[in-house]
């Protein structure tokens, strides 16, 4: 049985509408204008205005996903494993500190000096010193961590400081522990920050991962897409490291999306960053 609509009464069609063409629109001119690039790119080539010995075409690199597959799937598993990996220990420890500089202000002037210390630290200074005395993979992980981290803390720290005043005395109020305001207030109001410093932190990540596998692999150590990146103009194996660029870029890409995902799904219900409004 149909549901008939009132006259004074507003459609949703119009606005499905518009929101069904502003998705599409979302989706299909980026991929337009990738597929703009692409076409230029290999007519370059093709028409000899760019060196194809060093740039070579988009068929040529599509080409060497499957010629090289066996050396760019074991390094791209290994360079995913350790942003994974160093992504979770970032933000592990920027939740943890955060708690703790919220918690307690002689906390914070002790150790936020540091954590700023080691945000600007260049990780390609840090990477072949830390190469001397510990592992390739402890050495990748620390460098993960180090560039990950700090967003983390700080956008956590700055949402657990931007919890309501009136709700915290309506706690204290009804002699609410600090634990208590913590695990129902501070960490709910903070939830919002805390996922932004997330989403920046695995791009990172991933960032972090591929530096510092240059930066060990100028020292003789091997594994990842950084180190094929690094070796491969070496051998004149340009389509494999334009291969290795875009498998990274490609991987960062799904690290966003499923971050931003997560997000969504965690705030869409209830937080006006993430509500559907009507326009």
């Amino acid at each position: 049985m149909s549901t008939l609509t009132s006259p004074g009464e507003p459609s949703d069609a119009p606005l499905q509408s518009r929101d069904s063409s502003g998705l599409l629109l979302k989706w299909l001119l980026p991929l337009a204008f990738l597929v703009l690039v692409v076409a230029v790119w290999e007519f370059c080539v093709d028409a000899g205005l760019t060196p194809q010995r060093v740039v070579p075409a988009p068929s040529e690199i599509w080409a060497a996903f499957f010629r090289e597959w066996n050396t760019l799937g074991p390094a791209w598993l290994f360079t995913v494993e350790v942003t994974v990996e160093g992504f979770l220990l970032a933000v592990i420890g920027g939740v943890v500190l955060a708690v703790l500089f919220s918690m307690s202000r002689l906390v914070e002037y002790t150790l936020y000096p540091y954590a700023i210390i080691l945000q600007v630290t260049p990780v390609l200074a840090i990477a072949p010193l830390l190469l001397v005395i510990l592992s390739q993979g402890t050495v990748l992980l620390i460098c993960v961590w180090l560039v990950a981290f700090f967003p983390v803390l700080a956008n956590t720290l700055i949402g657990l400081r931007s919890t309501d005043h009136n709700l915290l005395n309506l706690f204290e109020l009804y002699r609410a522990s600090p634990w208590q305001k913590l695990r129902a207030l501070r960490l709910p109001s903070a939830l919002p920050y805390f996922l932004g410093g997330v989403r920046i932190a695995g791009g990172l990540s991933l960032i972090g991962a591929v530096v510092a596998e240059l930066a060990t692999g100028a020292g003789g150590a091997r594994g990842g897409l950084g180190y094929v990146i690094y070796l491969a103009p070496r051998y004149f194996a340009y389509p494999r490291a334009y291969a290795a660029l875009v498998l990274l870029s490609l991987t960062g890409i799904v690290i966003f999306l499923l971050l931003s995902f997560a997000s969504h799904l965690l705030l869409h219900k209830w937080h006006e960053s993430a509500l559907k409004r009507e326009n």
